[in-house]
């Protein structure tokens, strides 16, 4: 009934018998992680947090269209516009998969065609800069169709 690693003795003069369970030395049951952060981690760190870890980058100004799949005819479409991005990449799984295509002002023509697709969804996100900034729709894409009478 009692447990075998207390000793019955309550003066504690008989030595205790050795524990029948010994731990493992590898505390971490899983893959360890690697010393160096892979080129898809860097990507999807915020960038604020990545000018901290790293020091400050000159980036680009960017627009990216982020969208989840969607039922409609123009669904492959807007994935092969999407895929055309100059940066393009999928995150997430099942519910919460989305595209990410990133356009640079030289690619104001391709990022209006793309939005003009999924930009009559909700789920669909404007990020400038990779940040959500307050009126992204209704001001920065504007700005970006006045670059397309330059290019």
């Amino acid at each position: 009934m009692g447990d075998s690693r207390i000793s019955p003795d309550p003066q504690g003069t008989s030595p205790t018998p050795p524990l029948e369970h010994r731990p493992t030395e590898r505390f971490w049951p899983y893959v360890e992680p690697s010393e160096e952060p892979t080129p898809q981690e860097l990507i999807s760190i915020d960038p604020d947090l990545h000018d901290v870890l790293f020091g400050p980058t000159d980036r680009r100004f960017s627009i990216t269209l982020s969208f989840p799949k969607f039922k409609a005819d123009d669904y492959e479409r807007a994935v092969s516009l999407a895929k055309r991005a100059p940066e393009y990449r999928e995150v997430g799984q099942e519910i919460q998969f989305r595209h990410r295509a990133r356009f640079y002002p030289g690619d104001a023509i391709e990022l209006r065609t793309l939005f003009e697709i999924v930009g009559r969804y909700d789920e669909c996100q404007v990020l400038v800069d990779d940040r959500q900034v307050p009126l992204a729709r209704e001001l920065w894409l504007p700005l970006m169709w006045l670059l397309i009478r330059r290019v």
